[in-house]
């Protein structure tokens, strides 16, 4: 099928897919030239749409409460992710996911041998592709917000992997109707250098 200036749409995802596989390797080349701390890829599920995410994070120099037994800091995340709808009403869009955000962390004081357990909060900005997901699931706006509750472990000798659990919230916060908001459950990998 082909739009108005006579591209098929297969050969524009095609497209989109070569930029964002070209980023993805792009980014991941020139870590050190971002000022990345980690990258981290994830994957996830809600309301018949699969998710996939690779972000790049960026520790933040101040920390609170460092003379408790637990202390509060955190990092910046930038985001990429594509979402994959399949519900039976059909209308399937695939969405490609932009965020930007801060990202708070409650952990231990003292690392306990190869494991030290953490907690997360977040509240952040996401550009969505395409506003529609699926037939009767319509964000209305490209611009939303994200919020994301989780908790996991950081491993290995070094501290440097962290397994965590997520669930999170996409919605445009009511700036415009209809406002359904999608819900993901999510678990993340990241490797921090």
């Amino acid at each position: 099928m082909y739009n108005r200036v006579g591209i098929t749409a297969d050969f524009g995802t095609t497209i989109v897919r070569s930029i964002y596989i070209l980023l993805f390797f792009g980014l991941l080349a020139f870590r050190n030239a971002l000022a990345a701390d980690a990258i981290s890829v994830e994957a996830g599920y809600g309301y018949h749409t699969d998710m996939a995410r690779v972000s790049w994070s960026r520790t933040w120099d101040q920390r609170w409460f460092t003379d408790h037994d637990w202390f509060l800091g955190g990092y910046w995340d930038v985001s990429l992710g594509r979402w994959s709808p399949h519900d039976a009403a059909g209308g399937n869009h695939q969405v490609t996911d932009f965020g930007l955000t801060p990202v708070w962390r409650l952990r231990p004081s003292q690392d306990y041998g190869t494991l030290s357990p953490f907690a997360e909060l977040a509240v952040g900005v996401h550009y969505i592709s395409d506003h529609e997901i699926y037939t009767g699931r319509d964000m209305s706006t490209h611009f939303q917000f994200g919020d994301h509750i989780g908790a996991g472990l950081t491993l290995g000798q070094h501290h440097d992997w962290d397994v965590m659990v997520r669930l999170q919230h996409l919605s445009n916060a009511g700036l415009q109707n209809p406002n359904p908001g999608i819900n993901f459950y999510q678990i993340r990998l990241s490797h921090w250098y």
